[in-house]
């Protein structure tokens, strides 16, 4: 066993967690069972494999980022239920008592 009691103690008081006794057995043997998988995992040969982020490539969707001129104030208020100039009018949100 990998991890004790005393460590998942240690690290509840840390993170100002409070566990059961029955809840500090159950991490205790869900922590360990965990690290002796990486143990597994750190037996296997990895020589010649390249380090990747993902597991299958992933292709940029975003289109490139260009400079372009923006809308004009009429064609952004153009369309606007209310306005007052070149402004959207809005409800208040603020209601006085």
């Amino acid at each position: 066993m990998k991890i004790t009691k005393d460590v998942v103690e240690y690290v509840a008081h840390l993170s100002r967690l409070e566990f059961s006794p029955e809840e500090v057995d159950v991490y205790t043997a869900q922590l360990d069972r965990i690290l002796e998988y990486m143990d597994k995992l750190n037996m296997l040969d990895t020589t010649g494999i390249e380090p990747t982020t993902h597991a299958i490539p992933l292709a940029d969707v975003m289109r490139a980022d260009e400079v372009s001129n923006g809308l004009t104030v009429q064609e952004s208020v153009g369309n606007a239920p209310e306005r007052i100039d070149s402004f959207f009018k809005v409800p208040p949100i603020i209601e006085a008592e």
